[in-house]
């Protein structure tokens, strides 16, 4: 068989311990006998970072930009104990946090659902995704310790604004975000409802941070007046509620949700909503900007299981999300170039997990909501020829 053609390249962001083993893998067995890969190449590891004084990430983020797809590995993020273990240079930031701030996109997370998984709230009868703006907010934040009789004076331009001089120690905390980015967040998860045929929630606490959060408020409202006939004629719904209420609202839904949020809470409801359905590694990562398409795995880099791997072990890792990582940029390479076979070629990867997940071949991760009453534990490189097999017979 003639292997599939890919015109333009995708960006492949190679990462760190267990998932850079399976990363390798499935590269191997699941798309090399496939297709002819076409791939703009980054070492992401965190000893390429700390050699390249982190240079190549931002040259990764760039390339993304330049070639509007890329697929990302889980990656390390540095800490006090990874400095002495790796003997970096220093603390760099967070790769992830690095990208999403170049490409300035909003971060979708939405979970991979099965028929034979149990999920803790079982009235979630369709996802519910989370659109969660990547820019801004307390991650540009800068924290000021003020004493007890210290004068701090907020101006713009020469002018106060604000004065705070408190009669006690104090701390202060400045943040801010980009109008344009605001308006981008919006008209993506609009765009990206529609897409989905989800209903839109977007939700903040505008009545206590007036100015701030009003504005988020007051752009959505705005924007959606443009996207509001194609809402109604499939049928969608949008509404603003209050953080609080948005919860309450979402808790009683049967799901088809895309939950957008500012970015503080948008990194923490994913990780609630992640836990509903299961695991990280059954959630559906990207980064949507104006014209690129960035898709990650949710999770980190399974280090317990890592070193377990380099003791001889082969562990049973769930590789779901990192094999839809990449079936989901080949997909929308496909889209992008017109090219059919290529973008058939990820939905049919994606269907072959779903095959060998529901024909009861799982990791061990997944024993405890399976509900069907045989199945086999199967080990990462196991579960990966499972897959192959599903694949080889719908190709």
């Amino acid at each position: 068989m003639a292997k599939i053609k890919m015109k333009n390249p995708i960006v492949e962001m190679d990462g760190d311990e267990m998932t850079r083993v399976i990363w390798k893998d499935i590269k191997k067995e699941l798309l090399e006998p496939y297709i002819d890969l076409n791939l703009d190449y980054y070492d992401l590891s965190i000893e390429n970072r700390n050699n390249t004084y982190d240079e190549v990430t931002i040259d990764s983020a760039k390339a993304v930009a330049r070639h509007h797809i890329g697929v990302k590995c889980a990656t390390i993020t540095a800490n006090e104990d990874r400095v002495k273990e790796f003997n970096l240079n220093k603390i760099y930031p967070s790769p992830n946090a690095t990208i999403r701030a170049y490409l300035d996109g909003v971060m979708f997370r939405e979970p991979i659902i099965f028929d034979c998984l149990d999920i803790l709230i079982p009235t979630w009868k369709e996802p519910i995704a989370i659109a969660r703006h990547s820019f801004g907010d307390i991650y540009v934040s800068k924290a000021l310790n003020v004493k007890k009789g210290d004068e701090l004076t907020v101006s713009i331009n020469g002018e106060d604004k604000y004065s705070y001089k408190p009669d006690y120690d104090a701390i202060f905390l400045t943040q801010y975000n980009k109008v344009k980015s605001i308006e981008d967040f919006a008209h993506v998860s609009f765009k990206y409802a529609i897409s989905k045929n989800m209903n839109l929630i977007f939700s903040t606490k505008d009545t206590v941070v007036l100015g701030y959060d009003s504005v988020f408020k007051e752009i959505f409202n705005e924007t959606y007046k443009e996207y509001k006939d194609e809402f109604e004629k499939r049928g969608l719904n949008y509404h603003y509620y209050l953080i609080d209420n948005a919860i309450a609202q979402i808790m009683k839904s049967k799901g088809n949700i895309l939950w957008a949020l500012k970015n503080y809470d948008g990194d923490v409801m994913s990780d609630m909503i992640s836990a509903v359905y299961g695991s990280l590694s059954l959630m559906e990562s990207s980064i949507i900007g104006n014209g690129t398409y960035l898709y990650e795995a949710a999770h980190g880099t399974v280090t317990d299981h890592y070193r377990r791997y380099q003791k001889g072990e082969i562990p049973s890792t769930n590789s779901v999300a990192l094999i839809f990582t990449w079936a989901s940029g080949i997909e929308k390479r496909g889209q992008l170039d017109g090219n059919k076979e290529l973008e058939d070629f990820g939905v049919k990867l994606k269907k072959s997990v779903r095959d060998t997940i529901e024909s009861g071949f799982i990791t061990g991760d997944l024993i405890s909501s399976y509900n069907k009453s045989e199945y086999v534990k199967v080990n990462y490189l196991e579960f990966i020829e499972k897959v192959k097999e599903f694949l080889d017979k719908l190709i």
